[in-house]
C-alpha cells in the first residue's frame, strides 16, 4: 500500500483529500506544517506529499526546498487555493511533481497521486522500462488485463505495432507472476541465426556439432519454475516450429546430439507484431502451435489511440532524461498540444528519441514545438488517397495482400459508383489493368468479399 503525506493546515482539506484517497486504497498521513510534515517524512516510508503554499511558520515554497534536499526522490504535488503562476512557476523550477488548485478535483488528483508515485518507484529501482504508463482508458484496460492473467499460468500471446512495448507487457506479466523469484529469460527469433536457435533454446551436448567444445544448457533449462519470453515468435522456422510444439506439449527438453530427456517447468510468453493468423493462412506458420501460444491474446494499443498519453509519458521522459543529461527543463503548453496532435508511428519509442533529441539541444529551461521538432506529416500528392478514405478497413487480425488488392479495388468502384475508367483513374492503372485484375477477383460476377468496404 502507497503511502500519501496531506500537508495542510485546513482541516476540511485534510479531510475531503483523506477520503479520496482512502477509498482508493492509500495510506494516509498528515501534518499542519512544516516542522511535523518533516517529523513524518523521518518516521517512516512516505512515496507522495501533497503540500499546502500557504500555512503558518514555514511556507510551502520553503517545505518543498527542504523536501528536495534531505528526501530528494520523494516526488511533491502543490496545493493552493490561492495560487499564482508565478507560485506554480517557482513551485516547478524547485522540483515539484505538479501544482493543484484548491479545492482538487478528484480525478486529476488521482492521476497525479498515481504517475508521481509511478516515477518514484522508476527513480529508486532505475528500471525505467519496466513501466507501463499511461492514464488512457486503452492503457488501463491493459494494465487491468495484465494483472488478471499475470497470477495465473496460462500462456499469453503479445501483439502490437513496433515500438508499442511489447517486452514491457511480457515482464510486468513476469513480474506479478507467481514465478517473479525465478528467472525471466528473453529470447529475441529474429536475432539468432536460424542454424543456432536450436542450440539456444534447447541447449547442446558437447561434440554434438563441430564447434560445441563443451555443454551447453538452453535458454528453457535456464529459466526452470520462470517464464521465457519468445520475441518476434514469427520469425522462428517452420522446423523449430515444430519443436517449440513439442516442449509445450511435453515439457521436456532434449538438447542437440543428447538422449536424455530433462523435463522444465516454465511459463511461455511471446510476441509479434506479424499477423499471426494469416501466416497461419500462407502456411509459415503452423496452425497448432499458433493456438497452443494464443490461449490469451493481449494487444497493446498504438500511442495514436491513447489520448493525453504523449504528453504524460514526454514530461516523465522529459524529466528522466534532463536528470541524466544535468538539465532542468520542462515542456511548454503549446508544446504538449502538438505532442497530443501526431500520429506516432514509431509509437513509444518514437516519443522517448524526440523528447531525448528535444532535452539534449535544449537552449533554455523551456521546450516547445520548434525543440521538438515533431516530424511533420507527409503531404499527400494530388490525387492521392489512403485505405480509410477508398473505404477499406483492415481487420485487427490482419490479411493477405491478394485480399487486401481485391478490397482496394472494391472500395476505388464503390468510389467510383461503379463506373470502372474513374475507379481506373483511382488507382493509377489502366483501364484493361483493372478488367483483369476484377476478372481475377471474381468481381463483377460475385458478392464483394468480407472485408468491409464503406
Amino acid at each position: 500500500m502507497n503511502t500519501v503525506l496531506v500537508v495542510d493546515d485546513e482541516h476540511a482539506v485534510r479531510d475531503s483529500i483523506r477520503m479520496i484517497l482512502e477509498y482508493e486504497k492509500y495510506a494516509v498521513k498528515f501534518a499542519q506544517d512544516g516542522r511535523s510534515a518533516f517529523e513524518a517524512l523521518r518516521g517512516g516510508p512516505v512515496d507522495l506529499v501533497l503540500l499546502d503554499i500557504k500555512m503558518p511558520g514555514m511556507d510551502g515554497i520553503e517545505v518543498l526546498q527542504e523536501i528536495r534536499r534531505q528526501w530528494p526522490l520523494v516526488p511533491v504535488i502543490m496545493i493552493s487555493g490561492h495560487g499564482t503562476s508565478e507560485t506554480a512557476s517557482e513551485a516547478a523550477r524547485l522540483g515539484a511533481y505538479e501544482f493543484l488548485p484548491k479545492p482538487p478535483d478528484r480525478d486529476r488528483l488521482l492521476i497525479l497521486a498515481r504517475n508521481a508515485i509511478e516515477v518514484k518507484r522508476l527513480r529508486e529501482t532505475g528500471e525505467p522500462g519496466q513501466a507501463i504508463l499511461g492514464e488512457s482508458m486503452p492503457i488501463r484496460e491493459l494494465r487491468a488485463l495484465i494483472d488478471r492473467v499475470a497470477p495465473t499460468e496460462s500462456r499469453v500471446l503479445i501483439t502490437g505495432d513496433n515500438g508499442t512495448g511489447k517486452e514491457l507487457v511480457a515482464r510486468a506479466i513476469h513480474r506479478h507472476s507467481p514465478r517473479n523469484t525465478k528467472p525471466l529469460v528473453e529470447v529475441n527469433c529474429a536475432a539468432i541465426p536460424n542454424e543456432l536457435i536450436e542450440s539456444e533454446l534447447f541447449g547442446h551436448e558437447k561434440g554434438a556439432f563441430t564447434d560445441a567444445t563443451q555443454l551447453r544448457v538452453g535458454l528453457f533449462e535456464a529459466a526452470e519454475h520462470g517464464s521465457v519470453f519468445l520475441d518476434e515468435i514469427g520469425e522462428l522456422p517452420l522446423t523449430l516450429q515444430a519443436k517449440l510444439l513439442k516442449f509445450l506439449d511435453s515439457k521436456i527438453v532434449r538438447r542437440v546430439g543428447g538422449s536424455r530427456d530433462i523435463a522444465v517447468d516454465v511459463r511461455i510468453l511471446a510476441a509479434t507484431n506479424r499477423a499471426l493468423a494469416d501466416e497461419v493462412r500462407q502456411g509459415r506458420f503452423r496452425e497448432d502451435l499458433y493456438y497452443r501460444l494464443n490461449v490469451v491474446p493481449i494487444e497493446i494499443p498504438p500511442l495514436r489511440d491513447r489520448a493525453g498519453d504523449p504528453a504524460l509519458l514526454a514530461r516523465l521522459f522529459v524529466e528522466r532524461i534532463g536528470r541524466k543529461l544535468g538539465k532542468s527543463v520542462r515542456l511548454n503548453a503549446q508544446a504538449e498540444r502538438e505532442l497530443g496532435r501526431y500520429a506516432w508511428p514509431g509509437n513509444v519509442r518514437e516519443l522517448m528519441n524526440v523528447i531525448e533529441r528535444g532535452v539534449l539541444l535544449a537552449r533554455s529551461e523551456e521546450l516547445g514545438p520548434a525543440e521538438l521538432a515533431i516530424p511533420k506529416p507527409r503531404e499527400r500528392a494530388a490525387g492521392e488517397y489512403d485505405l480509410a478514405e477508398l473505404g477499406v478497413r483492415i481487420p485487427a487480425e490482419g490479411i493477405s495482400l491478394v485480399a487486401v488488392e481485391r478490397a482496394v479495388i472494391e472500395g476505388a468502384l464503390a468510389r467510383a459508383q461503379g463506373n470502372v475508367v474513374e475507379a481506373a483513374k483511382l488507382l493509377h492503372i489502366g483501364r484493361g489493368s483493372l478488367r483483369c485484375k476484377m476478372r481475377r477477383h471474381g468481381l463483377g460476377r460475385e458478392e464483394p468479399s468480407t472485408l468491409s468496404v464503406a
